[in-house]
């Protein structure tokens, strides 16, 4: 190995939990599970590759919490039962085996929900629809649907529904939970300014805007104890809209990071087209420089880090403490074995993706993939 990527394999201790080295698997949409959201033999080899593979964490792909509003896609695994939690403990067993943290990251898609067998709507904290056509690459199609704005009584529901879940990925073995709070999701929903016209406590300024967020971090804690990972994704741009960015800028990402940190989180996971670049215009900081300054608490950066030199400048010079990789793992799903042994990384192919679908559209690759 060369002594300069040292820093990459270096452990590092969150919550009594011991961190291998510095390499997550970034959350990726895999829509592999069963039609009724278990867990499976596929799943199980495909999370347990990257264990394997010298991966210090494994964040799993968004799964969905309740039997209600919260499923976003087609053959999207689930942890809103016990059936759901019984089928995972086979796969944390697997990953864990081979010396990895395995993390669930809990999502309710809201407004942005492509597909879901319970419920006849979506719902949002607007009556606001995201932006562009549905992700023919998650098999859907044409606009996404005006979304019934949530009640104080939808809203408490949607907070006991990331608690129960963050409870049943415990049960299930899980070393902790990864809230989604990024992407155009339902978290994010609240917190974007043209998503959420809200004019009660959950709607206004952007600290008001934070509040379901901060509902639900408090809820999963209540739940978990203090015993457990709970960390949180954060991103600007969204599945139906890539390019969009926080409108103060800087400022939002002060107020947004500044809260975050003082709330009972382990980590903070933000993600951008690239995690070295200004986040908020020229000169300014990237997202994760932004996020570890403000927050004070450790940092898991996304986006183009593959290169593990760049991946070194992000942890040498405090932007980050950790760095996960999404269409890079999934071509070299044992990167950090390769870069430990001074080998190349293989260029991503589309080939690799392997999801069921049929019709992938390789333009819609990146651009989706990470949601």
């Amino acid at each position: 190995m060369k002594e300069q990527h040292q820093p990459l394999f270096e452990s590092k201790t969150i919550n009594d939990r011991t961190f291998a080295n510095r390499y997550v698997v970034a959350p990726m949409t895999r829509v592999s599970a069963e039609n009724n959201g278990m867990p499976n033999e596929t799943m199980k080899k495909y999370y347990e590759r990257y264990a394997k593979g010298g991966f210090g964490t494994v964040i799993t792909e968004g799964v969905y919490p309740d039997e209600r509003f919260s499923q976003g896609y087609p053959n999207q695994p689930g942890l809103a039962n016990e059936a759901h939690r019984d089928a995972w403990k086979p796969i944390v067993k697997s990953v864990q085996e081979h010396g990895a943290l395995f993390i669930a990251q809990i999502m309710h898609a809201g407004a942005q929900s492509q597909e879901n067998p319970y419920a006849e709507h979506n719902i949002g904290p607007s009556q606001v629809a995201p932006k562009n056509d549905k992700l023919s690459f998650y098999g859907g199609e044409g606009p996404f649907p005006e979304p019934k704005r949530m009640s104080h009584d939808d809203i408490q529901t949607a907070v006991e529904s990331f608690g129960r879940s963050a409870e049943l990925a415990k049960e299930a073995g899980f070393d902790g939970v990864e809230i989604h709070g990024a992407n155009g999701y339902l978290i994010d929903e609240f917190l974007t300014d043209y998503f959420n016209r809200r004019e009660d406590e959950f709607g206004g300024d952007t600290k008001n805007r934070l509040r379901f967020a901060l509902e639900v971090i408090k809820e999963v804690r209540k739940k978990v104890g203090k015993d457990f990972i709970v960390g949180i994704r954060i991103s600007q741009g969204k599945a139906s809209d890539a390019d969009h960015r926080w409108a103060l800028g800087e400022s939002d990402a002060d107020t947004i990071f500044t809260t975050l940190g003082s709330e009972s989180l382990d980590y903070i996971h933000v993600t951008d087209d690239d995690a070295e670049k200004p986040g908020f215009g020229q000169g300014s900081m990237s997202m994760a420089e932004a996020a570890k300054k403000h927050s004070g608490i450790p940092v898991i950066a996304n986006g183009k880090l593959a290169d593990p030199e760049k991946a070194v400048y992000m942890l040498n010079n405090g932007h980050a403490d950790f760095v996960s990789l999404g269409t890079s793992a999934l071509q070299n799903p044992d990167a950090p074995k390769r870069i430990k042994q001074e080998k190349a990384l293989e260029e991503f192919d589309f080939g690799s993706i392997m999801l069921p679908q049929a019709h992938i559209k390789e333009h819609e690759l990146n651009k989706h993939i990470l949601v």
